[in-house]
This record gives C-alpha cells, sequence and structure tokens, in this order.
C-alpha cells in the first residue's frame, strides 16, 4: 500500500492512510487475531457476516428497484444556519 505525501502534509497522508487500511479490513482483522479463535467459531462468525452482506445486498436492489424507500439522509450537526440545530430555541441557563 502506497501513500503519497504532499506538501510535507505528514498529517493529511497518516489520515488517507488510516482511511485506505480501515477500507482492507486490516484493523478488523488485527482485532480478531488478538486471540484464538475455534474453527467452529470462526465458520459461525463467517456464515452470519456472509448472510448480513446478502442480506445488505438484496436491501440495496430493492430500494434500487422501487420496493423499498430510500433512506433518511442524515443531516449533519452543525451545518445549515446558525441556531437551527439540536436544542435551538431551548433557552440556556443565565452565568452567574
Amino acid at each position: 500500500m502506497q501513500v503519497l505525501v504532499r506538501d510535507n502534509n505528514v498529517d493529511q497522508a497518516l489520515r488517507v492512510l488510516k482511511k485506505k487500511l480501515q477500507r482492507e479490513g486490516v484493523f478488523r482483522e488485527m482485532k480478531q487475531r488478538r486471540e484464538f479463535e475455534k474453527p467452529s467459531e470462526r465458520r459461525t462468525r463467517e456464515k452470519a457476516e456472509a448472510i448480513r452482506r446478502a442480506k445488505k445486498a438484496a436491501r440495496k436492489q430493492a430500494q434500487r428497484e422501487g420496493l423499498l424507500p430510500a433512506p433518511k439522509r442524515k443531516v449533519p450537526v452543525g451545518r445549515g444556519r446558525p441556531g437551527a440545530g439540536p436544542g435551538a430555541g431551548v433557552p440556556r441557563p443565565a452565568a452567574v
């Protein structure tokens, strides 16, 4: 795996590297390998993961075909007009 450092910006390169490692599943695999996993537990876990992936793929396909409504988009907190976030309009206690 390779990450280019531009303009001596090591912090940004580290963020990019971490994101790539996360996508590849390196952190998840490191966590699993910390302790021994019995073969029967491994088969059970892998089967559950496969079922989860299949259900997710079927749900996405149904949404594309219009059989299920699309998920609601999450609006990030702190975006939009000022004072419109959670707790807007709630009076704050006076400073003493």
